[in-house]
């Protein structure tokens, strides 16, 4: 499997497990399958919903900060990859 680099999180919300994470390339649908990895980060899930300004979306692009409800602890710069097959 490869994968790209799409962007970066800029916020971790423990109290929701949800990520902000800035889309510096490409764009990210619902369904699509991310890589989350930093020092201490290494996780790949699947995105079930994505939050941009409070309102579900199911596409975003780069130049947009989107939230997602994250399976495991991610932290303030780590990089997010797009897995494709």
């Amino acid at each position: 499997m490869a994968e790209e680099l799409i962007g970066m999180v800029s916020h971790y919300f423990s109290h929701l497990q949800v990520a902000a994470i800035d889309l510096t390339d490409g764009e990210l649908k619902t369904g699509d399958t991310i890589h989350l990895k930093g020092h201490t980060t290494d996780f790949t899930q699947t995105v079930e919903s994505l939050q941009l300004e409070h309102d579900t979306v199911e596409v975003v692009k780069q130049g947009q900060s989107v939230g997602i409800k994250v399976a495991q602890h991610a932290r303030e710069h780590d990089n997010v990859y797009k897995v494709t097959e």
